[in-house]
């Protein structure tokens, strides 16, 4: 371990940088990442830049599903109204039920 990597490092937290849990690919050493770069306080390898996702990106996606949903809830309802077989009543109602609690679970 190389005393510039050493110093480096020390930056990366002091400037919120977080230590990980996961050794380095390439030599099993400890390993410090700051804004999705990772670097090996050992090899100094910087493997891969790790994307952190954020809470407004995952609220997003929530937000495109639950949406999209929606549109398969009135699609379905509109194609209930106008079914005739009882049969394929039931099986309309199955998608949608399944839809519903598909909602139900996204908002836990």
């Amino acid at each position: 371990m190389s005393e510039d990597l050493t110093k480096k490092a020390a930056e990366i937290l002091l400037k919120g940088g977080t230590l990980l849990s996961e050794r380095c690919p390439y030599c099993k050493g400890v390993r410090v990442m700051k804004d999705g770069h990772a670097l090996c306080i050992s090899c100094g390898r910087k493997p891969e830049k790790k994307d952190i996702p954020n809470e407004k990106t995952q609220q997003k996606t929530e937000s495109h599903l639950e949406k999209t949903l929606e549109k398969k809830i009135a699609s379905l309802s509109k194609e209930l109204e106008q079914e005739n077989n009882h049969k394929k009543q039931q099986e309309i109602l199955k998608s949608i039920n399944s839809l519903l609690e598909t909602m139900k679970n996204l908002k836990k």
